[in-house]
């Protein structure tokens, strides 16, 4: 079957020779983005000019515009979700330390622990 026992490693793709674009996240989203949105605003210029050299110029817009778009959009996205998953480490990591002692936030502190605090 497919992936049990493969001894090869797996092939990347480099953008421009040096954007491996299997292994930076993002990277493959925003190229494939990037060429549907360079598609799209070609053609589109194409149907309203009939201008093929302007179409292409607008396709190559497109494409890095939508590219770039894309890519910080999702790098974004990558850098709030890194920073909840460490949240919640830390979170879950406080809760094993301080579970059962005086600091526990859900322990009901009495007033007799309370002043003694």
């Amino acid at each position: 079957m497919a992936g049990e026992g493969d001894s090869e490693p797996r092939k990347s793709f480099k953008l421009l020779g040096f954007l491996d674009v299997q292994s930076v996240p993002c990277a493959r989203e925003s190229v494939l983005y990037g060429s549907l949105g360079s598609l799209v605003v070609g053609l589109g210029h194409f149907l309203a000019t009939s201008r093929v050299r302007r179409s292409c110029d607008f396709a190559v817009g497109g494409f890095i515009s939508t590219m770039l778009g894309y890519w910080f959009y999702c790098r974004y996205n990558l850098a709030q979700q890194r920073i909840r998953q460490r949240m919640l480490k830390e979170g879950m990591k406080n809760r094993i330390l301080f579970e059962g002692s005086y600091l526990d936030p859900e322990k009901k502190q009495t007033a007799n622990e309370r002043s003694d605090s």
